[in-house]
């Protein structure tokens, strides 16, 4: 069984269809890249399966149960988190207390402003340990907003590395950064996938996925238009056409 399988999903916003009859599996300590060109329907996509929007049809499985529509807060706890392009933190708390907050809003949900006085040992422990996975145990105390911008992108990671999730989900997580903070940012990727999440990543840069990812699904105008290895990917016709060689920034 699949960790994560959708089926005929359709999604429209008015007159535009933005998912039309989408059919895809993610298999489980899979990296699967979702690639396409601009407005193919791949943020719409990770919007849907974090439970940001909802389809007009079709089914969304993981661990072979129904999970179609379900809230943010209730797929985060069966193990679903995902990032954004745009990196979103609690830019007034610290490195450390961003950690402690993802951790705690799983465990007591709406229970944020009573967080520092509930934490126990076991949390602080735990979300150092998360600090030293992405590399920022020495930005701990530092507020996130301070921090440099590669770092931040890694601190995202972190949060939804708090809540434990099966399958994470990244919208392009190497957007703006050079070469070095890439490389950097692919090697906490498969570390993240050596941990035993599965992921699904939307990402323009394709050396990046072509490196990193074990599968990669192309979409076009919301369709599914081929799927496979990198190296059936980089080789087909209809790919290279549709997408390869042009920006994708949806």
């Amino acid at each position: 069984m699949s960790l994560m399988e959708v089926k005929n999903l359709r999604k429209t916003f008015g007159g535009l269809v933005a998912l039309d009859d989408l059919d895809l599996r993610i298999e489980r300590n899979a990296i699967v890249g979702l690639i396409g060109p601009n407005g193919a329907g791949k943020t719409t996509l990770i919007n849907i399966l974090s439970g940001i929007y909802r389809p007009i049809s079709g089914e969304v499985f993981f661990h072979g149960n129904k999970i179609t529509g379900w809230r943010p807060h209730k797929l985060v706890e069966i193990g679903i988190a995902r990032t954004f392009q745009t990196t979103r933190l609690f830019n007034e708390k610290t490195v450390l207390e961003n950690i402690l907050m993802a951790q705690h809003l799983v465990t007591h949900p709406g229970a944020r402003k009573a967080y520092t006085q509930k934490m126990g040992k076991k949390d602080g422990e735990s979300a150092e340990e998360i600090l030293r996975f992405i590399g920022l145990s020495s930005y701990q105390q530092d507020l996130a907003k301070n921090i440099p911008f590669a770092h931040q992108r890694r601190l995202a990671i972190g949060l939804a590395l708090a809540t434990e999730p099966e399958l994470l989900l990244l919208d392009e997580p190497v957007a703006g950064m050079n070469p070095l903070e890439a490389q950097k940012m692919m090697e906490l990727i498969q570390g993240v996938r050596e941990r035993g999440t599965a992921i699904l990543m939307i990402e323009h840069n394709m050396q990046v996925v072509m490196s990193l990812c074990h599968w990669i699904i192309v979409l076009n105008y919301g369709r599914k238009i081929a799927e496979g290895t990198p190296e059936e990917i980089g080789e087909s016709e209809v790919v290279i056409q549709a997408y390869l060689g042009e920006e994708d920034d949806s």
